[in-house]
């Protein structure tokens, strides 16, 4: 899986403003210390050896710290525009890819096997991947090839809603026992929910 798993790419999306969290979230330390965007990156790079990222300009030291776990860093002004803006200019970038495992930098308490089980769907031949939990979907997302021209086409903040949402596409399902795939940090009561209680992780 090694070998093969270098043809899907990673895309961590990390070009959010923070305006709900107040601060520069991605850059917010988790309880250990880790911060929130670097736990998410080490997770996704460990499945996906190649993993894109695109950020803001003036994120210096965001692009530091991912570029030195091995994350392709992308600056591109555009992805202030919204996620699905981020998300085309990454898959842009990889033109050549098989698929992509498309994770978002403000949701580091993904579980490794959750990463690993959308991955595999993708190889086993799924057109787009997704976890659910309790009855809800959540990410990460992964797509295949076959929605290279969707995702390139995609602007603004729709994200790929519209591409998850084609009824003319073919979804496939994962049954995950991992609360993690919905759960972003959006304000720092997330994190302190957290601290306070370490099985929610």
């Amino acid at each position: 899986m090694s070998g093969a798993a270098a043809a899907i790419v990673g895309i961590l999306l990390a070009g959010g403003r923070s305006t709900r969290f107040g601060t520069d979230k991605l850059l917010h330390r988790l309880p250990d210390g880790t911060p929130i965007a670097l736990a998410s990156g080490r997770r996704l790079v460990a499945t996906c050896p190649h993993t894109v990222s695109v950020v803001p300009a003036g994120q210096a030291t965001l692009r530091r710290i991912l570029t030195e776990i091995g994350v392709d860093v992308r600056v591109d002004p555009a992805c202030e525009l919204g996620i699905g803006s981020s998300l085309a200019c990454a898959v842009r970038a990889t033109p050549d890819a098989d698929g992509w495992l498309v994770a978002l930098a403000d949701m580091p308490f993904v579980e490794a096997s959750t990463l690993q089980s959308v991955l595999g769907a993708l190889w086993d031949g799924a057109e787009i991947a997704a976890p659910v939990c309790g009855g809800r979907r959540g990410h990460p997302v992964g797509f295949s090839r076959r929605c290279f021209a969707a995702l390139v086409g995609l602007h603004g903040d729709a994200g790929a809603r519209r591409v998850l949402d084609d009824p003319s596409r073919s979804l496939t399902l994962i049954a995950v026992d991992d609360a993690g795939v919905h759960r972003d940090v959006d304000h720092p009561d997330d994190l302190l929910a957290v601290a306070g209680n370490p099985s929610r992780r």
